[in-house]
């Protein structure tokens, strides 16, 4: 018996506008994806943000990907400049942050999916670029952001707090 490397694919993957009801479950689903991926450390203020679904969902465009039974498979943020999650992204600029996809259900379309929709609501909104900020030891999240024509943005790049270093990617739209 032979067995793959990738999980068998999700089938209907859904994404849509986060519901009240999956807050909690958003915001563990987001912490499990980055911790899962050694990102956060332990004391890190970024964990509670992390697992503050209802905040972003209150200030921004919360969306999840679900399957057709309704698990949620990963999460993104959306946001326009003037958000309080907003970053980089400055009048006529879209930014996408917290993508998450529960690592149960990785390298099966889901951050793709999330990432297509962060861009046509972008287009939506008129926006010119769409930019985003992801740590240095993404490298999994750096190759997706440049299948889809993201390219490195030095001159964006930040530190949010000493030793923390983010890397800059911008899109023309």
């Amino acid at each position: 018996m032979t067995t793959s490397s990738h999980p068998p694919p999700v089938g209907v993957i859904t994404i849509r506008t986060a519901r009240p009801a999956e807050y909690a479950e958003i915001g563990a689903l987001t912490f499990h994806a980055y911790a899962a991926d050694g990102l956060l450390a332990n004391d890190s203020g970024y964990a509670d943000e992390l697992r503050d679904a209802e905040h972003r969902a209150n200030h921004c465009d919360l969306l999840v990907a679900a399957d057709e039974q309704g698990r949620l498979l990963g999460t993104v943020t959306f946001c326009l400049p003037g958000s309080p999650y907003a970053e980089l992204s400055s009048e006529g600029q879209a930014e996408f942050r917290m993508l998450a996809v529960a690592p149960e259900h990785r390298s099966r379309g889901v951050g793709s999916r999330l990432v297509r929709e962060c861009l046509d609501r972008a287009a939506r909104h008129e926006a010119t670029s769409v930019v985003l900020s992801t740590k240095k030891q993404m490298h999994s999240a750096q190759r997706l952001y440049e299948r889809f024509g993201f390219h490195r943005t030095e001159q964006l790049d930040w530190n949010p707090m000493p030793g923390v270093e983010l890397l800059a990617y911008a899109r023309p739209l």
